[in-house]
């Protein structure tokens, strides 16, 4: 694809309309190294095509704002709200999600004037009703989602040119900043008692992070930073992989399935890692990352510890500033720690996704949206694990201490990695 403006991501205050466009301008900016072929094909179910992620998000705000508020506006193509529909069963019927890497039509330049065509169509929706409550709602959640697709953009095109033999290189990344001394591991002590998690502000946020409510933490400690790839590599040579009394009986059962013995994207001789910048030597001060909540569990266990709670991880890190090394800053791979003075608490925002004991659930007095949008989140809450803080494929200012991720225990495409917690 052609050259697009470098990317600046979401601001929550300011003019809609900018707010809109800087969204999707970075959306197609982050497709600018990309081949045509590049964004047709699908690595494997849970991953969707390029091609396809340019249009969900383009087809969400067409479903959800311009066919709602805009009686004149006209669908760009008919059937396009069955191809590019994802979940919304209240909706209407879609695409088997296996098979979106089937769809070589629509053609790419198809999807990119669709995405012009419904952008033209915002632009007018947001100058005449940019001030309606109800329509910026709606396009604040049609932002936020855009977001979180960009995200899922890296981590699908990452899986995708992983299995190529070429080993093709995404982006190239900048040089890290050079690293000082080895940040020690350490434990620092969490508050406990009666505490508020949960959003509780004026500001945006999902339906899942609400409402604030109380918990109770007993003592309990938790890790300065997040694991690295040197000390997840002592667990491989420990044999941590083959060791049946470390894992939870779900996980063995995958690893013995899997035939898994390191991290995705690491080589059987555990020196290097496919990374966008292609395939690189193994950092080992860096967060590992690409491991799943059943490694990140038997590591623990491993360790002498255990993975927070969401509670625990929120409470320590609420009053922490949300900084770190995000999307935006272009590396696309994990850093090492830094030395820092936020009492000595490290990369809990960016970097890696950081696996929590809790699993999936609604907070007490959690009632999902209304409508079509309630589908948006609550249904998922089956079966599926919460992941805390963000990482470095996620767009800086999307995340905030409330914010949930979650996946199936199984998931490893994403940056996705450790922090440890002891009781105390």
């Amino acid at each position: 694809m052609s050259a697009q403006p470098k990317p600046t991501g979401y601001r929550r205050a300011g003019d809609a309309g900018l707010n809109y466009r800087r969204v999707r301008d970075a959306t197609l900016a982050l497709c600018a190294t990309l081949a045509p072929e590049d964004t047709i094909a699908q690595s494997m179910p849970d991953a969707s095509p390029v091609k396809w992620h340019l249009a969900h998000t383009t087809w969400f705000f067409e479903q959800f704002l311009l066919a709602h508020f805009d009686p004149a506006y006209r669908r760009f193509r008919v059937g396009w709200d069955y191809l590019f529909n994802s979940y919304y069963q209240t909706v209407g019927p879609m695409h088997a999600r296996p098979q979106r890497g089937l769809l070589t039509r629509p053609t790419l330049q198809e999807v990119v004037d669709y995405r012009a065509h419904v952008d033209a169509a915002m632009g007018a929706l947001l100058r005449c009703r940019g001030v309606d409550h109800e329509v910026m709602a709606r396009v604040t959640l049609g932002l936020n989602h855009e977001q979180q697709h960009q995200e899922l953009l890296l981590t699908d095109i990452q899986h995708l040119f992983s299995l190529n033999p070429l080993q093709p290189v995404f982006r190239d990344a900048p040089a890290a900043p050079e690293s000082g001394a080895v940040v020690q591991l350490q434990f620092i002590a969490g508050g406990h008692g009666i505490v508020e998690i949960g959003h509780g502000g004026e500001d945006f946020a999902y339906d899942n992070e609400s409402p604030r409510h109380r918990e109770l933490l007993h003592p309990h400690a938790i890790a300065n930073r997040c694991v690295t790839n040197a000390e997840f590599r002592e667990f491989i040579d420990d044999g941590g992989y083959g060791n049946p009394s470390l894992w939870l009986s779900e996980g063995w059962d995958t690893v013995c399935r899997e035939g898994w013995s390191h991290p995705l994207y690491w080589d059987d001789a555990l020196e290097t890692t496919f990374t966008l910048a292609g395939r690189r030597a193994i950092e080992s001060t860096a967060p590992v990352c690409h491991v799943s909540f059943f490694e990140a569990d038997a590591f623990a266990r491993w360790a002498g510890s255990r993975l927070p709670t969401e509670a625990e991880w929120e409470a320590m890190a609420q009053d922490h500033p949300v900084e770190g090394n995000f999307a935006d800053s272009e590396f696309l791979r994990p850093l090492p720690a830094q030395a820092g003075d936020h009492a000595n608490l490290l990369q809990m925002f960016g970097d890696v996704w950081e696996w929590t004991a809790s699993p999936y659930v609604g907070y007490p007095g959690y009632r999902p949206a209304t409508g079509a949008l309630g589908e948006y989140n609550g249904k998922f809450m089956c079966g599926q694990w919460v992941l805390r803080g963000g990482s470095c494929a996620t767009p800086a200012g999307h995340v905030r201490a409330s914010y949930r991720n979650f996946f199936h225990p199984g998931a490893r495409w994403q940056f996705s990695g450790i922090r440890l917690a002891r009781d105390t």
